[in-house]
């Protein structure tokens, strides 16, 4: 179960993080939320932590621990975001469950450590 949800997480922010540096949508999108000129780092910071989960999962989990954890970090300010512009609870929803998700994978990774 840790690793479908790993290569979950790695896939969706590989995703989103691509999407949130080179696509015209997203700009909308971050315009939207409020924090335009933070859109490029924010997919960078997406890339880099699944390449984080990625690393962790197949070489170092000390580095999936990090990359979990300041995955979860970003999606609790999503989630935070999101309610500040009153989204919808379905437009809301999915952060929190990242969130949880990636909580859940750096207890997994560190479980791996021990």
């Amino acid at each position: 179960m840790f690793t479908l949800f790993c290569i979950l997480m790695i896939v969706s922010f590989y995703a989103y993080g691509v999407s949130c540096t080179f696509t015209s949508h997203m700009v909308a999108e971050f315009e939207r939320y409020g924090l335009a000129p933070f859109r490029r780092l924010t997919g960078y910071l997406q890339i880099l932590g699944a390449t984080g989960l990625f690393v962790g999962l197949l070489v170092f989990p000390p580095v999936g621990i990090v990359a979990a954890f300041g995955l979860s970090v970003q999606m609790l300010l999503a989630f935070c975001v999101r309610l500040r512009i009153k989204d919808s609870v379905l437009q809301t929803l999915p952060s929190l469950i990242y969130m949880w998700i990636n909580a859940g994978l750096v207890f997994g990774f560190f479980s791996q450590c021990s």
